[in-house]
């Protein structure tokens, strides 16, 4: 039979500087930034015994160790993170059967043939502690959608299988918010047309879903909410839909000629990526960060081009809509790539096609 797993490591980033700092073990762990809680970052990871203190990813560094004083707060290192991801995707590659799709630095799904899937996933747990000292947790689905949800009911370092048969006796009196893809932006929509659990998503209309998020996504939220539908695992190289790049500045920026400067500074990074990929883009987002802690983010959609110049233009376009007299800590720019046309063949949200 075939069962899709999705495999998580376990406080990934917090191990992989366990392993290099075997006496950092059991101790509250931070990484995040330069490892400078009184310079401007956001906690990339903490270990579990730092979570337990309310830490958690994107909080300010600064925050972080004033609700745990003792942590030990470390600097990002990108390159040490890539290396152990590699190592454990390749030892997911090496299973019997395995069809993978890699989703990230520490997780991906595995695509199997097999009549125990929970034998084969702790055997799958196994040959990834065994090659890389790093431990995961596996879901269990019938669905994709099923099988990223499962694993966190198998957190830390379990197996939780989650398919038809179960869901709507594990899922269906969670609150939405609790689904794959639902943020809180979206369960608060659901929440104004009276959808509050998982259950009334997967009973909710049709056309009063499209009507609230067009077709496309309000069907999506429907097959969320009944557990997706898709099982195949996709080990086709996955397509950027963009490029971003974003600066925490250290001291606010207040000349509106200097956040203009730093801003296409940022374009000029990411126009660098988009062209290594040979595809024009199509819309461009611009997140601002104002002093103390407010966010705003401008979207442009604009004509397909790959002419750099008209690019520009079109980003200060966008750049003219940060506010003059507000203190601006953060500036982020990301540009859409079009798609090629055989990208969205078969693809789901769960791909980023959409």
């Amino acid at each position: 039979m075939h069962w899709v797993l999705h495999v998580d490591l376990d406080q990934f980033i917090a191990a992989v500087e366990v392993l290099r700092r075997p006496e950092l073990a059991g101790l509250p762990l931070i990484v995040g930034g330069r490892g400078d809680p009184t310079e401007r970052a956001v906690v990339s990871t903490a270990s579990y015994e730092a979570r337990e203190f309310g830490v958690g990813s994107g909080m300010p560094l600064r925050i972080a160790a004033r609700k745990v004083p003792d942590a030990v707060i470390l600097p990002v290192d990108a390159p040490a993170y890539l290396a152990a991801s590699a190592e454990v995707m390749d030892e997911l590659r090496a299973q019997p059967g395995a069809v993978v799709q890699v989703l990230g630095w520490d997780e991906a799904f595995v695509g199997v043939e097999t009549d125990d899937p929970e034998a084969y996933a702790r055997r799958l747990q196994q040959a990834v502690l065994d090659r890389t000292r790093l431990h995961c947790s596996v879901g269990i689905g019938d669905t994709l959608v099923r099988a990223k949800i499962a694993t966190g009911f198998g957190k830390p370092r379990g197996v939780f299988r989650l398919t038809a048969q179960n869901w709507d006796e594990v899922m269906g009196d969670r609150g939405v918010i609790e689904l794959w893809g639902v943020g809180s932006k979206v369960s608060k929509r659901l929440l104004s047309r009276g959808i509050r659990t998982v259950a009334e998503l997967a009973d909710a209309p049709e056309d009063e879903l499209v009507a609230e998020f067009g077709p496309r996504m309000g069907l999506w939220y429907r097959e969320l909410g009944q557990g997706g539908r898709s099982a195949v695992v996709d080990d086709t190289p996955w397509v950027p839909r963009g490029h971003s790049r974003e600066t925490t500045y250290q001291a606010d920026l207040t000349d509106p000629a200097e956040i203009e400067r730093a801003a296409l500074a940022l374009l000029d990074q990411v126009l660098d990526d988009v062209a290594e990929d040979g595809r024009g883009v199509i819309g461009l987002a611009l997140k601002v960060r104002y002093a103390p802690f407010t966010t705003k983010t401008f979207t442009k959609r604009i004509p397909e081009t790959a002419d750099r110049a008209v690019v520009v233009d079109r980003a200060r376009e966008l750049i003219a809509r940060i506010a003059p007299d507000r203190a601006v800590r953060l500036l982020g720019l990301r540009a859409e790539m079009a798609l090629p046309d055989d990208a969205r063949e078969g693809r789901t949200p769960t791909r980023g096609a959409w």
